[in-house]
């Protein structure tokens, strides 16, 4: 199995990658809002502890770069996120030597005694103001103009750690809910067609490609294909039933004439038993062969000599075929060929395919039957020269009831179920039956396994 067409493999890396994605995101995400300003309604209140993530590389570069750096640093701030930076001595004079605004004062008064920080909210934005220390200067103030945010989405998340936890397990769960949907639509085809196959609908078939496509698509094939054996097992079931009807009529309604005419007439009665007698094993004949083809678990208990047999039939045919000019020629490079059976049903299987060539045949034609050796059995081939069947009825010859001249009568024609009986009757031997048109005639081949 390969690894695109593995549903197990493609649910793991596929929920592995949706794991990655959501970490990877996440992370990106915090170190995104974590290097970014922080936002005005959601600042940290408190004045003591550890300054924001944003501004410990700020307060560490003002506090350790030298002077000559020092305003380069502060405008490259003011650049990248557009937060104005004052440093404000003891004396409150900018460090830089800048004009102190009315805001940046007021905050920077707030940091006295043991307070470290303040804050100072405006709607031109908001003001941080901490303590930090210089070498060279000692104690200074340094005052972080910070801009509004733009957008009350972004500052919310930037603000509230458990906000942020709360749209990774919203994208998650979208995602998880995405790829479970495109992995068990299948599913729910499958699902549907079977609640539609239950209720009748034999045609329900599930839209799948031919070949190729994971578990899913194989499990969608495999419907399919049971789904089309169920409405053929079924449809034949119901020609079946029509046909024993049909078949069942024509002697029942000629018993029952042949009853009525026998209370109108009575001196023509024995006349009259003797049709009703032979309506009857009519009647009787015909339902042991539907037996016949419907027989199943037969035990093989017994061994038979196909060589024997096959030679005993050619000669009975010979005998019934000679008024007619009709020829078996058997041959064989084998003395024996020993094969499983049950009591006379090889023996059956091969009479039905023997009269039925004979019955076929030409007149004065001959017909050959041959046994050769393969691998796994023998092949037994009968050939005759007769009109043949049409090709695209080829596989229905060897169903139940099934003329190619439907307009035969039982007569001259029988019940239509010799061929029948014989495919049951190899299948139930581990064999099978096929058919073909020579040009010149039908060929039987027949193939059964050697003796276990």
């Amino acid at each position: 199995m390969t690894l695109r067409g593995n549903l197990f493999i493609k649910m793991f890396i596929a929920f592995w990658l949706v794991t990655v994605a959501i970490l990877g995101t996440w992370m990106v995400s915090s170190e995104y809002f974590e290097s970014q300003p922080p936002p005005e309604a959601f600042s940290d209140r408190k004045t003591s502890g550890a300054p924001h993530r944003f501004l410990l590389p700020i307060i560490y570069n003002l506090q350790n770069l030298e002077e000559g750096s020092l305003a380069t640093a502060i405008d490259d701030v003011r650049k990248k996120h557009g937060v104005e930076i004052y440093l404000i001595s003891k004396d409150s004079k900018d460090f830089l030597g800048r004009k102190l605004p009315p805001d940046v004062q007021r905050v920077a008064k707030k940091v006295r005694g043991g307070r470290r920080r303040a804050f100072l909210n405006t709607p031109q934005g908001h003001l941080v103001a901490h303590t930090i220390y210089r070498p060279q200067q000692g104690m200074l103030r340094a005052v972080f103009v910070l801009p509004p945010h733009s957008g009350a989405i972004l500052s919310a998340l930037g603000g509230n750690i458990w906000l942020r936890i709360g749209l990774g397990v919203l994208v998650s769960g979208l995602l998880c809910f995405g790829l479970s949907k495109i992995m068990t639509n299948r599913l729910k085809e499958l699902q549907q067609a079977s609640r539609r196959l239950a209720n009748g609908e034999l045609d329900t078939r599930i839209q799948v490609r031919d070949q190729g496509g994971d578990e899913t698509d194989e499990l969608a094939r495999d419907f399919n294909s049971m789904a089309g054996q169920l409405q053929q097992r079924i449809q034949s079931q119901k020609r079946l039933l029509g046909d024993v009807s049909h078949e069942l009529r024509s002697p029942l309604a000629r018993l029952r004439i042949a009853l009525a005419l026998a209370q109108v007439k009575p001196d023509s009665g024995p006349e009259y038993l003797q049709r009703i007698e032979h309506e009857a094993e009519r009647l009787e004949e015909l339902i042991a062969q539907l037996l016949s083809t419907q027989a199943e678990n037969t035990v093989l208990d017994a061994h038979i000599d196909l060589v024997q047999l096959l030679t005993q039939l050619c000669t009975d045919a010979n005998f019934e075929g000679q008024v007619d000019g009709k020829q078996f020629i058997f041959t064989s490079n084998m003395e024996e060929a020993i094969v499983d059976s049950s009591a006379d049903l090889l023996r059956k299987c091969f009479e039905n395919i023997l009269r039925n060539a004979l019955h076929h045949t030409a007149l004065n034609s001959q017909v050959t039957v041959s046994l050769a050796s393969t691998q796994d059995g023998y092949h037994v081939f009968i050939e005759d020269q007769g009109p043949g069947v049409p090709d695209d009825v080829l596989e229905n010859i060897f169903g139940e009831f099934f003329r190619v001249d439907t307009a035969r009568s039982r007569d001259s024609g029988g019940y239509g179920l010799g061929l029948a009986i014989a495919r049951r009757a190899l299948g139930q031997h581990g064999g099978h039956v096929a058919a073909e048109n020579t040009g010149s005639g039908l060929k039987i081949t027949v193939h059964l396994p050697t003796s276990s």
